[in-house]
């Protein structure tokens, strides 16, 4: 069986592409803002948390006792009602007013929260404030629990669920736009060239020197005067700019999947022996001819071959230094996924592969 049966391989060939800076980069200062609560849903059937979940009781005894009923919590013995942290992303110049979605997800022993409603809850930032209040139906995008003795059926999570635009914003970010001394981008990817094409190009734009690489994932940028800030920053990163990806090798262990991208080259000469499989690539003189009259000159260069054995005899020969071309030779062994990673690994490690490995 070929190992493309066996594990999903893309190559994705990746040239030089024009890109706008703005896909490259983040604004410093514009950037979300997580938001944290703790809540209570309730109208639950009989699905909430148990009686032995002691700070759901505690919570809905201090609950009532804030709408004027007095009660003990050892007296609380429903489970319609469970104890759930609730979770928010506060937008880039949030302002007061504007909604956002929350996830509710269950604290507790509750088996179902879907359908009940969520309690007026606040939502704090990391500076302890309140930025938001949450409320609303919960939606746990059709899931169920069922169980009886003889076993349970459960579709989707039916403990975490979502309440769309279930927030509403009671307080803007203390963040001025205004007031920022310089535009500073960090880029995505740092890298020097990167840096310094984005610099030359936003200067180029201009024609005047406004930009320059701080270091490999900053370029700061001068406001111009004559200039309104949101127009001069949108002009910024609509521009376009020549982005080749650094060549990579993503290889997920667990299910066999390898992702390659960018012209991944094999320096010469290299021999790998794994298990029946023997790999070598060599290096040897080639001369190029011209053709009689033409007024060409003889021109020495270098071939370079790739070889592929197993034990068995099968023998495949690659006129190519290209990762691409050998992992098609290994696929046409039949080889297994397992088998094709380690080798891939250990061609990186003698530093023969020019490619960034992520083993995830």
């Amino acid at each position: 069986m070929k190992v493309l049966s066996l594990f999903l391989l893309l190559n994705l060939w990746l040239l030089a592409a024009p890109v706008k800076i703005g896909s490259e980069v983040n604004v410093v200062g514009v950037r979300e803002n997580y938001l944290t609560g703790y809540g209570i849903v309730v109208g639950l059937q009989g699905s909430g948390d148990g009686t032995t979940t002691k700070f759901t009781l505690l919570s809905i005894a201090n609950m009532l006792r804030k709408m004027g009923v007095n009660i003990d919590p050892a007296s609380v013995k429903s489970k319609n009602a469970a104890a759930v942290i609730v979770t928010a992303k506060l937008p880039p110049f949030a302002k007061s007013g504007m909604v956002v979605d929350v996830t509710v997800s269950s604290l507790g022993d509750a088996k179902d929260i879907g359908n009940g409603i969520l309690i007026r809850t606040p939502l704090l930032g990391p500076d302890k404030r309140i930025y938001a209040f949450a409320q609303g139906p919960v939606s746990t995008g059709g899931g169920y629990t069922q169980s009886n003795r003889g076993g349970k059926v459960q579709k989707n999570y039916t403990t975490t669920g979502v309440i769309p635009n279930g927030a509403i914003i009671e307080r803007a970010l203390p963040f001025s736009f205004d007031n920022l001394p310089r535009l500073t981008l960090t880029l995505k990817h740092p890298s020097f060239e990167l840096a310094k094409r984005i610099a030359d190009r936003i200067n180029l734009h201009f024609r005047e020197p406004l930009a320059r690489a701080v270091d490999p994932s900053t370029v700061e940028v001068e406001f111009k005067i004559d200039r309104e800030r949101v127009p001069f920053v949108s002009e910024i990163l609509g521009l376009t700019i020549e982005s080749s990806s650094e060549p990579t090798i993503v290889i997920y262990e667990r299910t066999g999947t390898v992702i390659m991208s960018g012209d991944i080259k094999i320096d010469t000469p290299v021999y790998v022996s794994h298990g029946d499989i023997y790999v070598s690539v060599q290096k040897s003189p080639a001369v190029s001819q011209p053709p009689p009259l033409s007024g060409g000159e003889t021109v020495a260069g270098q071939k370079v071959t790739t070889t592929v054995a197993e034990e068995n005899g099968r023998i495949f020969g690659i006129e190519s230094p290209s990762l691409k071309d050998l992992v098609e030779a290994l696929n046409q062994l039949g080889i297994s996924p397992r088998d094709l990673i380690a080798i891939i690994e250990a061609i990186k490690r003698a530093g023969k592969i020019h490619a960034k490995i992520i083993i995830m």
